[in-house]
């Protein structure tokens, strides 16, 4: 019979008097928090599918106030990943500065994707206050963050572009991408793009019994001829509507049809041209950037682009989205990534368990660790929601929040690599709703102009001070906080050896454990997926651990209650369904 319980928020456990100091001294682990300005700042809570910025609202730099940065702060965060700042293909007309809007029928939804970037040397119109000042208001923005000492992360999307691109900030003597192409060529090493001869570009239709309901914004069709490669490798004038159908594949000196044979001497006029966008923007004050399909760029790009970067700003830090495993290690260390995603992984195994799938184990953490014990593992980005996810509070993912504490605990301290969180998550935001081009899908929409309604009652009409919040959205916010901040000052999670615990008592296969330590703090992490069975063990700590110091006296930090440690070296574990706890000795 299964049995109900209460779920739990995880316990957080302290076994040392002077730790706190010690954490205060060590190096801080990157703590990522990543939102889309467009959302994050609108206030503007009534809104319908496909609405114009009038109609549905927007978010602006100037939304993300001192007082939103500490928030952020609040939750242990040292970096801001800030999304979607780039100028992208969008069906909002500001024709009055330079800047009319896109053709539909290259533009999803009618904000239109952050992906499809239509200007590398310009910063989204919509985020401003002042059009005409944007850049500057954006400027504004990294001094605020800086000034909390927070460092800023941008997206770098190098595969592809709008398929209306069009620089019109750029500066002077740069040349747009294409400018100057041999378009009767389908591959040369001296083009930008890529060709299909003497055809001309299919618009692609909606599946069957679908319409497009923006498809009467724009006069007139749209032209292109000849047509060019999209984004996502298809060499065809007529791609699906599945495909990146609005943008246009970047050349990098690699003949994909051709064998996929590589032209890289001399260095690809690509190369050059992402190379001083990249300088760009770090001369802006960019601290870092997360890299959008970094996989489908060849590896001797990387190898040569972030190392020139490092040139001038050693302490840039490059993020990859990757999701071929084989593939870590080569990308780390030939292309020369400090981060790489960990979805195809830790994430999908989370997700998993999170959902008490009937096939869900631990066995997918234990096999990712013993994958990254070939060195890496402290460079893998470890997350449970991002802008492609779904979110953890929606009912295609887990339906409630608190389901992903466990998932969260551990991957917050199973390396020393990065952890992030998205926007709303900490509040629970269960992306409710369909609300145009990103339909109904469990995720908040990147492509439409939009609220986040549970985000908003953080945000309480730009207070941030969750004045709108339920209690039990206080707890969970409060929870990520201190977990989080845990994670980024201990030494052992920072730089720590990891040691499995042995699987005793009643331990099954939704239940796990493991030792993070070093000389001066040892850690014991236990995370309990089941939703319906406690944790009941008796767990001896290692003698290799307790070599220099005993283990003596245990506190219970987020209660203040002293726990009990038996005299042979045992802990009692008695952990409630769907729960952790970090002990620390």
């Amino acid at each position: 019979m299964r049995r109900t319980c209460k779920f739990v928020i995880a316990t957080l456990i302290i076994i040392s008097g002077n730790l706190p100091l010690a954490m205060a001294q060590q190096k801080q682990k990157i703590m990522i928090y990543q939102l889309l300005p467009r959302l994050f700042g609108n206030k503007q809570q009534q809104q319908i599918p496909y609405g114009t910025i009038t109609e549905n609202g927007s978010g602006k730099f100037d939304d993300i106030t001192v007082k939103a940065l500490q928030g952020m702060k609040e939750l242990g965060t040292t970096h801001v990943w800030y999304t979607g700042v780039i100028a992208h293909a969008t069906l909002t007309d500001y024709g009055q500065f330079g800047l009319p809007a896109d053709h539909a029928s290259v533009v999803k939804g009618r904000a239109g994707s952050p992906y499809a970037v239509r200007d590398y040397y310009d910063v989204d119109p919509d985020l401003a206050v002042q059009v005409d000042k944007r850049m500057e208001e954006f400027q504004n923005l990294i001094e605020r963050t800086h000034g909390q000492n927070l460092k800023v992360i941008l997206d770098f999307v190098p595969n592809h572009v709008a398929r209306q691109y069009k620089s019109r900030m750029k500066p002077a003597g740069v040349k747009d991408f294409g400018e100057g192409d041999d378009v009767s060529r389908a591959f040369s090493p001296e083009n930008d793009y890529y060709y299909i001869p003497g055809q001309q570009f299919i618009v692609p239709q909606p599946h069957h019994g679908q319409v497009n309901p923006l498809a009467s914004v724009s006069k007139g069709p749209y032209l292109e001829n000849p047509a060019k490669a999209t984004g996502n490798n298809v060499f065809s004038a007529a791609p699906s509507i599945d495909d990146w159908y609005e943008t246009i594949k970047l050349n990098y000196g690699l003949d994909v049809q051709g064998g996929s044979v590589g032209h890289y001497s001399p260095v690809p006029a690509v190369w050059l041209k992402m190379k001083d966008i990249l300088s760009y923007w770090s001369d802006k004050g960019a601290d870092g950037f997360r890299c959008d399909m970094a996989e489908m760029v060849p590896i001797e790009f990387w190898a040569w682009v972030i190392p020139e970067l490092k040139k001038k700003k050693p302490e840039l830090i490059f993020i990859g989205e990757a999701y071929d495993p084989s593939t870590y290690k080569t990308f780390l260390t030939t292309g020369k990534f400090d981060y790489l995603y960990d979805k195809v992984g830790l994430y999908d195994g989370l997700k998993k368990l999170i959902r008490s799938e009937d096939q869900a184990d631990v066995a997918a953490i234990r096999h990712v660790w013993q994958q990254e014990s070939a060195g890496f593992g402290d460079q893998m980005l470890r997350f449970l929601e991002n802008h492609d996810e779904e979110r953890i509070a929606s009912a295609g993912f887990a339906g409630k929040a608190e389901l992903a504490l466990p998932a969260m605990v551990l991957s917050a301290t199973l390396s020393g690599g990065p952890v992030m969180l998205y926007s709303g998550q900490e509040v629970g935001e269960p992306g409710r709703g369909a609300e145009g081009f990103g339909g109904e899908d469990n995720r908040t929409t990147i492509f439409d102009y939009w609220g986040v309604p549970e985000h908003q009652k953080w945000m309480n009409n730009g207070a941030f001070d969750g004045g709108q919040l339920s209690p039990e959205q206080h707890e969970l916010r409060a929870y990520y906080g201190k977990l989080l901040k845990f994670a980024g000052h201990s030494q052992a999670v920072a730089s720590g050896e990891f040691l499995e615990m042995p699987a005793g008592g009643n331990m099954n296969q939704k239940m796990y454990g493991f030792f993070r330590f070093t000389d001066k703090e040892r850690l014991l992490i236990l995370v309990n997926f089941d939703r319906h069975y406690r944790m009941e063990s008796q767990v001896r700590i290692p003698d290799e651990i307790l070599k220099k110091y005993p283990l003596t006296k245990a506190v219970d930090q987020l209660s203040g209650e002293e726990i009990k440690v038996q005299d042979n070296h045992t802990l009692p574990v008695w952990l409630q369904p769907v729960s952790a706890q970090i002990i620390s000795f």
